[in-house]
């Protein structure tokens, strides 16, 4: 608003005998706000706010001011939210009769200014004297979760009780489209919205941001579990990827003592395995006979207490033989410790912080399975040349609080990361270090301070992988592999054994198969790194590796660093045939027109972002195979952008240089850049939007 206008107002006020009544005037005969954004009353009604700050004898009281209030109050039904705050401070609302005030929002609620009657509420403080279902059911359905999340803020007794009213909504019996019903006629109404799904994921981010016993809402929770165990079912009997003793510990610690899990894990078991099965756990989770199924409780009486010695001798010999698939660690085990007081990481301490020493780091926590909140490190692994130390982090920190000696394990971590003299070795270091700064409040802001860091995630982006008939030959694996284990398999010829990356690593003691999975986790990466420095040529990397990837304060700023190296070698490894002087020349400039490519189903992004600059795109739908961007290809001479491990099928089934491995972390535009450098083509301001409608 101009000075000018400012001052014009401001005279207007000192001319009125009462400028809180000529307001009033102003306003009844207004019309002005009825459009978007601010209008002139609302400038005018702002500027008295200030005025009266000056002028403190103009304010009324007694009947007076409830004469002005109750003309406000009319105004209030009819004038937009902006002005509410200014209106409520000019005719101090707060003083005004509860029941009157309470009586003014009843009147816009119904009339179906729900919005209104919410924020005028909160502005109010009326929340207590109020119905929390009737009030927040209509925002709900209008998609105003921000305001009903504003409206019982600052009432712990009303988020409790949102929280269960939400949770009943999650009981499987309860249709949500009866209460739908009510608000048919809401403007932004958008009932699909309000599914099972999305009110589950509601309710736990909002337990988890008003800090709520998670006990009140047990539809929620036992959904939660349910596809918790549906999912551990799968992970042990469909892809075969965990251990008898990590699913046995999963299971138990989902199920609990929880009459309603464990029926539902007594199906299961009758549907994945057999009746003797389903015995067996109904036997250890004492579930009462008559809630049994009738071919469960048969076999439990007939259920002999005793171990099967014969079965447990063909497992281990089971484990034994598949055990030599996979990476072995070459240390003895009395290398790797297992540290749980201050004591015993002396050791650690002069081993790990010497200059130039390489160590590589890694951590587990508990999985989380879908619960929200940022995962708390339960272990911290640290390998050196022929030892590897696991630290008891929780063990270690509750002592260290004990002692009064807290910093000293954060100033220990923090002196390793911050150290540029000593080499770290990680894999997906940024989720490590969010991880740790969720663990202990003083680790907060490592990634910023982390220096001499070599993420071998960003390593294994560039490295030239096998073809899976070499990956994969005479393994009879079940599961493809992927990230660390696969890089492990491709640099050092055999995967890492991921049974146990899913177990529960709170428990204590740990399993000795869990000391060893966790040592060899981290110190793989020693000899990945070995490998790589020695011949980087033969894996595709530069010959700079160590000095390239080393020493940089930033975990981010590194990684975009080794993205942009592969303009050389060409994005995820796609290394190019031929003599270094062909692999440097790029191909003749071409225009989007005389370009045509087929996007795989993850990148329907960089096909639309493409389709924009004039490039002839074909995506895959989410439900098509892979395989089928090959077919487009050969049929219509497109070329396949894809990423991750489609790209090693896709890439043999067409002509060399026709399949392009995209980094899927990168943003569309980042990724077309990609693309568009690659195959040099060149865009002019004729071909944007030059093929859209």
């Amino acid at each position: 608003v101009s000075q000018q206008l400012k001052e014009e107002i401001r005279r207007g006020f000192a001319g009125l005998e009462d400028p809180l009544a000529g307001l009033l005037d102003m306003l009844e005969s207004s019309s002005d706000w009825k459009g978007k954004g601010h209008s002139l009353g609302y400038y005018i009604t702002s500027e008295l706010k200030l005025w009266m700050k000056e002028h403190p004898a103009v304010q009324q009281s007694g009947m007076k001011l409830k004469k002005l209030q109750a003309r406000v109050f009319r105004i209030l039904a009819q004038c937009p939210a902006n002005l509410f705050d200014p209106l409520i401070s000019i005719y101090q609302l707060h003083t005004a009769d509860r029941n009157s005030l309470l009586g003014h929002v009843s009147h816009l609620y119904q009339r179906g200014d729900y919005k209104e009657a919410a924020i005028l509420s909160i502005k109010l403080k009326l929340q207590p004297d109020q119905d929390v279902e009737k009030m927040c059911t209509p925002l709900l359905f209008q998609d105003k979760i921000n305001l009903m999340e504003e409206y019982v803020g600052e009432y712990p007794e009303l988020q409790c009780k949102l929280l269960q009213i939400l949770d009943t909504w999650c009981e499987p019996s309860f249709n949500i489209r009866d209460i739908a019903r009510q608000y048919q006629g809401l403007s932004r109404y958008k009932p699909e919205k309000l599914n099972r799904k999305m009110l589950s994921k509601l309710v736990f981010r909002l337990l988890d941001r008003f800090n709520v016993d998670s006990a009140l809402c047990p539809n929620v929770i036992n959904q939660r579990h349910l596809r918790t165990l549906n999912y551990l079912f799968y992970k042990r009997f469909v892809e075969k990827t965990m251990t008898q003793e990590n699913w046995t510990d999963h299971v138990q610690s989902t199920v609990g003592e929880n009459r309603w899990l464990q029926g539902h894990l007594i199906q299961l078991l009758i549907n994945y395995c057999d009746l003797n099965t389903a015995a067996r756990w109904a036997q250890r989770c004492n579930v009462p006979q008559e809630l049994l199924p009738y071919g469960v409780a048969d076999e439990l009486q007939k259920l002999k207490i005793q171990e099967r010695e014969e079965e447990a001798t063909k497992a281990e010999n089971y484990e034994e033989v598949k055990k030599k698939d996979y990476y072995q660690l070459p240390i003895p085990r009395a290398n790797i410790h297992f540290l749980q007081k201050w004591e015993e990481m002396l050791q650690c301490w002069e081993k790990v912080l010497q200059p130039g020493q390489i160590v590589a780091i890694d951590m587990e926590w508990r999985p989380s399975f879908g619960m929200v909140g940022k995962p708390r490190v339960s272990l911290l692994q640290i390998a050196v040349r022929d030892e590897v130390f696991l630290l008891d982090l929780p063990q270690l920190l509750e002592q260290a609080e004990v002692k009064g000696e807290k910093d000293k394990l954060p100033y220990f971590i923090q002196m390793l990361y911050s150290d540029a003299a000593i080499t770290k070795l990680g894999y997906g270091m940024s989720g490590d270090l969010s991880s740790l700064a969720a663990t202990c409040f003083a680790l907060r802001g490592m990634d910023k301070r982390s220096q001499g860091v070599v993420d071998l995630l960003t390593v294994d982006k560039q490295v030239d992988v096998l073809s899976p008939e070499q990956s994969y030959e005479d393994r009879g694996f079940r599961q493809p592999e992927k990230g660390l284990s696969l890089l492990v398999q491709h640099v050092l010829g055999k995967p890492l054994d991921k049974t146990e990356q899913l177990s529960n690593w709170e428990k204590r003691p740990l399993r000795e198969e869990q000391i060893l999975y966790a040592a060899s986790d981290a110190y793989c990466l020693l000899e990945i790194y070995e490998k790589l420095c020695k011949d980087p040529a033969s894996f595709g990397l530069s010959s700079d590796l160590t000095e390239s990837l080393v020493g940089k304060p930033s975990i981010k700023a590194k990684a975009k660093k080794q993205l942009n190296k592969q303009e050389v070698l060409s994005p995820s490894g796609q290394q190019c045939k031929g003599s270094d002087k062909d692999t440097s020349r790029p191909p003749a400039p071409i225009s989007p027109k005389e370009f045509s490519v087929v996007c795989d189903n993850m990148l329907q992004g960089l096909g639309r972002y493409l389709r924009c600059l004039g490039v002839d795109v074909r995506m895959l739908e989410n439900e098509d195979d892979h395989r089928k961007a090959a077919e487009i290809a050969r049929e219509e001479g497109r070329v396949i952008l894809t990423s991750g491990l489609p790209y090693q099928t896709l890439q043999s089934q067409v002509g060399e240089g026709r399949c392009f491995s995209v980094n899927c972390s990168e943003k569309a535009k980042e990724q077309a850049l990609q693309v568009l450098k690659h195959f040099n083509v060149h865009v002019t301001l004729a071909d944007i939007f030059s093929r859209c409608q």
